[in-house]
């Protein structure tokens, strides 16, 4: 057989049952340790016992999750209450702050099944009652409560019309509260019908719980990121986007995945690259808004830059199944874009198009393209979520330019002088247009990396320019993902933990595609201590960005998690990728070393400490990295620090790394 052929997918109705742990994040937080224990017992002897009898199949989990399949919905409910009800026996006399409770979310509907694992609307459905779901309840879709009268005499509450992300028709949804759970009979369901208590008197907990799961919409909506505990791994001896394949094949993406090249200039003056690329950028991130879109990430599209294209290549390299590649011509203020959607499967052409714009009223002309992408896809745009924020005012095209150019800048190099000529042409910008979001944006951005890369004269005044600047940004623009993101990285150096994971939270909800926001989301949680939950997170950068140039940053993170984890061996191979990746990096050299330490390569690890110092003088002792890493790196908090001292310092120690 050939290894290479993909087998046809197989579509079948199941009943989906998906569910998470309430408040994982703050359990693990409290006690990591403790936590996970109790999870595996949890597992043992109360899910995977009900699965079973229930004729369910476990089709994944994740640290705080798991997806089950039934072909009975009358199983997969009678699953669900005994799970919820052996968790209000377990709960009973422990302190509501450290109690484990589910969330539970059912429907029915088709499903496609590839390689174990199951996709598609239904399965979608299914993680999104579990969002509205109360910690110890259930909350069921229309469907099953109908296929279920007369069979089951369960207290369902009637929930209405529910709105839900990603979902564009309403879902009419059934809750039973955990106090509707605990109430019934122990162990059996009897089998009689009731009446559906009305909607009115449980609409103020409707509402409420719309609010939390928005507020907790990764949580949710992010969840299908984690990956199957058989994911592949990559090893020092092979390039990372040969060892990420199976991560982003399309058999593990939504079908609307897609990648956009980098659009080609027609103008005769090479000056004019930029503004080309500032158009993909643009459209990469208005297509990222398309619901249940799987989009990559301008870095890795912009590998084939002057390359002869071959869409089919393409398509199995990257794991999508849509290309939208065009060309830009400007003439003064005048700007044409020429645009076309290829499938890569086949090759062919689904649609293409002209736009004869100017400058100014370029940004509408691209808001045109993407919505006609979704049009033609039939799906939809996320509404009032990571609208282009210089859509807000009518922007001056001349400052609007010079951000561009300072964007492209910023993207070139992390270098501390092309970081000074970035700032200087987005002063010019906010000087002819005030208003500018985009320039407060960039230019809190470059501030904060500075700080981080140790570029910056005077750490306090910059983190204070750019508290300010992303403040003024939120206020005209407050779904801009980006100006999240950057809050979110500002609050991490500034020691908030907490504030600064709200801020990746809502950075992604409005941009589900954004690999930098992912990526920085994953190493957020590392160094708040939490490297179980940041693993998902990493592997989603990796899958979405495999080719970007900062992409060691996401292996050098996924090796610490796994030496946290325990798995020396597989942090070994990650941080030799991240070395091969990055070699002038210190950091990773130090990372490396301490791994090499704990697993016994003393002399390899000698070798790696050597090149971190050569590459950073002064961080030559363990209180001199400690110094660094608090002040710019924001790695102070006490559960990273005693992850730390127990891994990578101990390590670093028995290579003979000195105190002092």
């Amino acid at each position: 057989m050939n290894t290479g052929e993909r087998v046809r997918a197989e579509r079948r109705l199941a009943a989906i049952l998906a569910a998470d742990v309430a408040g994982y994040s703050r359990l693990i937080g409290a006690d990591e340790e403790g936590t996970l224990n109790r999870i595996r017992s949890i597992r043992a002897e109360v899910i995977d016992p009900s699965i079973a009898e229930h004729h369910g199949r476990l089709v994944k989990t994740t640290g705080d999750g798991l997806l089950v399949e039934f072909g009975s919905v009358v199983d997969a409910l009678r699953c669900a209450t005994e799970v919820q009800q052996a968790m209000a026996r377990r709960n009973s006399g422990v302190a509501v702050a450290q109690r484990i409770e589910f969330r539970i979310g059912i429907n029915v509907g088709d499903v496609v099944v590839e390689d174990g694992d199951i996709f598609g609307d239904g399965v979608n459905v299914a993680a999104r009652l579990e969002g509205l779901a109360e910690p110890g309840g259930i909350c069921v879709s229309g469907r099953v409560q109908e296929d279920v009268v007369g069979r089951l005499d369960l207290p369902f509450e009637d929930l209405g019309e529910q709105s839900v992300k990603n979902i564009v028709r309403p879902i009419r949804a059934y809750a039973l509260t955990a106090d509707a759970i605990a109430a019934m009979p122990r162990a059996e369901i009897p089998v009689a019908p009731r009446a559906i208590r009305p909607a009115g008197r449980h609409r103020q907990w409707s509402i409420a719980a719309i609010v939390v799961a928005g507020v907790l919409i990764v949580a949710a909506g992010l969840w299908w990121l984690r990956s199957s505990p058989n994911a592949p791994w990559v090893s020092a001896t092979a390039p990372p986007l040969e060892k990420v394949a199976a991560l982003a094949a399309p058999s593990a993406t939504p079908r609307l995945s897609m990648v956009v090249l980098p659009f080609t200039s027609l103008s005769n003056d090479p000056e004019q690259e930029y503004f080309a690329d500032a158009i993909t950028d643009d459209l990469t991130t208005d297509i990222s808004r398309i619901a249940d879109s799987f989009v990559i990430a301008r870095t890795t599209a912009f590998t084939y830059k002057g390359k002869p294209v071959d869409v089919k290549q393409i398509g199995r390299d990257l794991g999508v199944n849509y290309v939208l590649e065009g060309s830009v011509r400007r003439l003064g203020d005048r700007v044409q874009v020429n645009v076309q959607l290829i499938e890569t499967k086949t090759g062919s052409h689904v649609w293409a198009d002209h736009f004869d714009t100017d400058r100014r009223d370029l940004v509408e002309a691209q808001r045109e393209i993407t919505s006609r992408l979704a049009r033609t896809l039939g799906t939809e745009l996320y509404r009032d979520a990571g609208r282009r924020i210089e859509q807000e005012h009518a922007a001056n095209p001349d400052a609007r330019d010079l951000v561009m150019r300072a964007r492209a800048l910023n993207r070139q190099s992390g270098s501390a002088a092309l970081h000074r000529e970035a700032l200087n042409l987005l002063e010019q910008a906010l000087t002819l247009d005030p208003a500018s979001v985009d320039a407060r944006i960039i230019t809190a951005e470059i501030l904060v990396d500075d700080i981080g890369n140790g570029f910056s004269n005077s750490v306090d005044q910059d983190k204070a320019r750019a508290e300010r600047l992303i403040r003024e940004a939120l206020e005209r623009a407050p779904n801009s993902a980006v100006a999240h993101g950057i809050k979110g990285r500002l609050r991490l150096v500034q020691g908030q933990g907490d504030e600064s994971i709200l801020e990746w939270e809502t950075a992604i909800s409005l941009d589900p595609n954004n690999a930098w926001t992912i990526r920085l989301f994953g190493q957020t949680l590392l160094s708040l201590g939490q490297p179980e939950t940041a693993l998902p997170y990493l592997e989603k950068a990796i899958r979405l960005d495999p080719r970007s140039p900062f992409i060691f940053f996401a292996y050098s993170a996924l090796g610490r998690c796994h030496l946290f984890l325990g798995r020396t061996e597989k942090a070994v191979a990650l941080l030799r990728t991240a070395r091969a990746l990055a070699p002038d990096s210190w950091f990773v050299h130090l990372y490396l070393a301490g791994a090499l330490g704990l697993s016994g390569d003393v002399e390899e690890a000698k070798n790696e400490i050597a090149e971190a110092v050569k590459g950073r003088p002064n961080a030559n002792s363990i209180a001199a990295w400690h110094a660094i890493q608090v002040r710019q790196q924001g790695l102070g908090n006490p559960r990273y620090q005693a992850l730390q001292e127990k891994t990578i310092i101990a390590g670093l120690r028995l290579a003979g790394f000195p105190e002092e």
